[in-house]
């Protein structure tokens, strides 16, 4: 019998691991296209869309008010990191 230890840690490096996948070659192709600092407020974008996606459909968490502002601030950076 597998023990539920086991399967949190298989669950939570599967979804690291498909985080790695998005980011991984977005920034290796992104870097001709995108500076540094883009690239990283990319890459907190997409950790932020995977949180949200496993804290609620896998952890069963209520989404709470706090995701929308996080998610908010990270609009602002955006906006603000590619203006130019």
């Amino acid at each position: 019998k597998e023990s539920p230890l086991l399967t949190v840690i298989l669950i939570s490096w599967g979804i690291a691991f498909f985080e790695y996948c998005l980011q991984v070659p977005a920034n290796r192709i992104g870097f001709n296209h995108f500076s540094l600092p883009q690239l990283k407020i990319i890459q907190e974008v997409i950790t932020l869309i995977v949180f949200l996606g496993f804290s609620y459909f896998i952890m069963k968490q209520p989404l709470k008010l706090d995701f929308l502002y996080a998610g908010l601030c990270l609009c602002g950076a955006v906006y603000f990191i590619f203006r130019s």
